[in-house]
């Protein structure tokens, strides 16, 4: 089984996006039973809320139901529980590996890293760009997905 931990800052736009368009992907493909599939915040500041209203846009016009989904945050414990944790960006990476305590195991990464280009999903919060993002994180869970089926 692969356990998969999503981490944006807040937990309420593209980690959420990510977490419920890679749920999606997988049972399309039949894998659903094969994953394990979570999403986290590496700042305490959303917690308790909701999917926000433009990640929510996205996810109803592709029929994804996040409709249980609250943000909750990234701890320490979470590293022996998955396999991969994947951030939308630089600061998320450096702070998830302060909040776990390091990666010895190497399970960080970028969710861009498993597309043909590198780099960063932009935040929408600030962007205000939530089709960009999807865009970024539906070629990242496609890529992803590719790179998990190849090992």
């Amino acid at each position: 089984m692969y356990k998969i931990m999503f981490v944006c800052y807040g937990n309420i736009c593209r980690s959420p996006m990510a977490e419920f368009m890679m749920k999606d992907y997988v049972q399309k493909m039949g894998k659903e039973k094969d994953f394990l599939i979570r999403s986290s915040a590496t700042s305490a500041e959303e917690l308790g809320n909701p999917v926000h209203r433009g990640t929510r846009a996205i996810l109803d016009r592709l029929g994804i139901d996040y409709s249980a989904k609250r943000a909750v945050r990234l701890t320490k414990q979470d590293y022996e529980n998955y396999d991969y944790f994947i951030g939308m960006d630089y600061d998320n990476l450096h702070t998830m590996k302060y909040m776990l305590g390091g990666d010895p195991q190497n399970k960080c990464s970028l969710l861009l890293d498993y597309t043909n280009r590198s780099g960063e999903v932009a935040d929408p919060w600030y962007t205000h760009n939530f089709e960009d993002t999807y865009r970024d994180v539906k070629d990242g869970v496609e890529g992803l997905y590719k790179f998990l089926m190849k090992k």
